[in-house]
């Protein structure tokens, strides 16, 4: 059988253990004020496969995170770089074809009136 606590309007704490199909204690013993259960949250901790390791603070969970976070930043870093590389390819590229596009449009624009 659960044991439950109640507290009254004074302040006076009780503990009774009662069935859960019994009626809730309504007054004190005390002084016969009314009275409220109390709750309490419960320390649940689900462990095991299926539930996520981030939920629970680990050394082992910090030292996945830190090596994850320098992991990120490397492939951040390696990409910038090669977007930086292929702007500097696009831009030279596009300026050396830039005089053979307009060439080739106007060659094209000729043919197409003719």
């Amino acid at each position: 059988m659960p044991i439950y606590e109640y507290r009254c309007e004074k302040g006076h704490q009780f503990e009774v253990m009662q069935k859960m199909v019994d009626p809730p204690v309504t007054e004190c013993p005390t002084c016969g004020r009314p009275v409220q259960r109390v709750f309490h949250p419960v320390a649940v901790h689900f462990k095991g496969k299926g539930f996520y390791n981030t939920d629970y603070g680990t050394k082992r969970r910090a030292r996945e995170m830190e090596k994850s976070a320098s992991d990120g930043a490397a492939k951040n870093d390696a990409k910038t770089a090669d977007k930086k590389e292929k702007k500097a390819d696009t831009k030279a590229s596009s300026s050396s074809s830039d005089g053979k596009s307009s060439s080739s449009s106007s060659s094209t624009s000729s043919s197409k009136k003719d």
